[in-house]
């Protein structure tokens, strides 16, 4: 039952862009059923967009959040997120919010980030070593650096990283698999709380140099976590903090294989890799819209009233292509100045891993480049298949071949 409304499908997961062109012109506010099932409401026009990420009127909490999402159900197999790792400061408003980001912000500052440089150009260096021929670049490099990375920042030990990436796959994606039983994705959510609440207590005995103890040693009345809370943010963390960054890289790849005069700009001028990266992100970034929030109260965005209740989503791609905001938004252009891209989000609650996820793409696609300067696809560009997930803007595969063949 989608109640008459237009239904977002696999040319959503395929092409988000074209879909949000055809919204933004229907109107500023758009009612649709997205491809898992969940009816909301999409803010599609970039100013509308930037004032509705900072509007208190609508909601983050989890609990509402999970009412309205069961409330949004439009068909009997449909997922709404799990309540085991639903508490985290991404599904909080103030003073949750303040208390938990708080508690995990130090971590992620643009001084501590920039620390973390000699390490991040490590782990590129050793991946691209292991590279040649024809590789799929999201497995053998977009994917494994950025895991490294937050792995190492958290303290998850390598032994635990192939088990929890295997079962966070099979809980993003299991909603849109047809015929699969629904009790596998309950399988994948216990083995992540199992795994994450077994990591807490290995860090309870034995402490370390990472932010999980941290969060486990945190003392204050105010600040300290809940059980249920730590490990709602240690599962937040260990996905926002590769998921993203991961789609980044992999977007950022295809769009300069695509785009012949734009890898020509960037292998000419190095040092354009921090506005690229800016472009990268308005252009294709990792996330198609902002997790989503619930209406407070009857509330009117751009002279369309929703009633108190109603999920709502900000749809960044389609905010960062408004024509409004950015002349020629289908154009990539590396050395663009048109004013901030909502890729990140705005208000509080702006990306926290923002600097990290800059930091790296910048090493990332630098180095892959130059290591790489003729690199092409592998496989026509209309061959390549999106991961079946409505909020990720995300590659399952990139197949590409490092260097011309002999000849």
């Amino acid at each position: 039952m989608s109640h008459g409304l237009p239904e977002l499908g696999d040319d959503y997961l395929r092409d988000p862009h074209s879909a949000y062109h055809a919204l933004r012109a229907e109107g500023p506010v758009v009612q649709v059923v997205m491809p898992n099932g969940i009816r909301m409401w999409l803010i599609t026009r970039y100013d509308d967009a930037r004032e509705a990420l900072a509007d208190p009127r609508l909601r983050k909490d989890a609990a509402t959040l999970r009412e309205a999402l069961q409330r949004a159900v439009t068909t009997p197999d449909a997922r709404v997120q799990p309540a085991e790792l639903a508490s985290h400061m991404l599904n909080s408003d103030p003073p949750d919010h303040t208390r938990l980001r708080r508690l995990v912000s130090k971590a992620f500052t643009p001084r501590a980030v920039e620390r973390l440089r000699p390490r991040v150009e490590e782990i590129a260096a050793g991946l691209l070593d292991r590279m040649d021929g024809d590789v799929d670049l999201i497995d053998v490099f977009a994917y494994p650096l950025p895991m490294t990375v937050i792995c190492e920042l958290l303290g998850v030990p390598e032994r635990d990283r192939d088990d929890l990436r295997a079962h966070l796959r099979g809980l993003l994606e299991r909603p849109f698999r047809a015929g699969d039983d629904p009790t596998e994705r309950d399988r994948r959510i216990a083995g992540l709380v199992e795994r994450f609440s077994a990591l807490i207590e290995e860090k309870r005995a034995a402490p370390g140099d990472d932010i999980l103890t941290g969060l486990v040693q945190a003392r204050d009345h105010e600040d300290k976590l809940d059980d249920v809370e730590l490990v709602s943010t240690c599962f937040l963390l260990f996905l926002a903090g590769h998921e993203t960054t991961v789609n980044l890289i992999g977007n950022a790849v295809l769009a300069l294989l695509t785009h012949p005069d734009q890898r020509i700009e960037l292998l000419k001028d190095p040092d354009v890799i921090d506005s690229a990266v800016e472009e990268f992100l308005r252009y294709d970034g990792p996330l198609n819209f902002a997790p989503q929030r619930v209406t407070g109260e009857e509330v009117t965005i751009a002279g369309v009233t929703i009633p108190k209740g109603e999920l709502v989503a900000v749809a960044l791609s389609a905010a960062d292509r408004d024509p409004a905001e950015f002349p020629q938004p289908d154009r990539l252009d590396l050395t663009r100045d048109d004013g901030p891209h909502l890729a990140f989000g705005h208000g509080i609650h702006y990306c926290l891993g923002a600097p990290l996820a800059r930091l790296e793409a910048r090493i990332a696609l630098s180095r892959l480049f130059e290591r790489f300067p003729e690199m092409s696809l592998a496989v026509p560009a209309e061959e390549l298949r999106w991961r079946p997930l409505p909020l990720l803007r995300a590659l399952d595969r990139l197949p590409v071949r490092l260097r011309p063949d002999a000849g």
